[in-house]
């Protein structure tokens, strides 16, 4: 969907507001009677995305962001995540 500071991008697992978007893979545990206790989060930026790959993404495809998922310590990554760090691709639709 465009919007005044251009291509806004949506979906199910996105979150904030234009211009701010963001997906939350988070790190946990899970207890023995199911709950799950959230202890590091990662931000990657879709807002952040090359302009021909979003412009792809949005003509037909889908967008993909592929992320390691540790950091250089080897610990799990966390705070905000973008280029570099996360790889954008557009890639079509099954």
């Amino acid at each position: 969907m465009d919007g005044p500071a251009g291509t806004d991008v949506k979906g199910p697992y996105i979150q904030g507001r234009p211009g701010n978007r963001f997906i939350y893979p988070s790190w946990g545990a899970v207890g023995q009677e199911g709950s799950f206790s959230v202890f590091r989060r990662a931000r990657p930026m879709p807002d952040a995305v090359p302009a021909p790959e979003l412009e792809a993404a949005v003509s037909g495809g889908l967008l993909v962001g592929r992320l390691g998922l540790t950091d250089a310590c080897g610990e799990p990554l966390c705070a905000r995540v973008v280029p570099p760090r996360v790889t954008w691709t557009a890639e079509p639709r099954d």
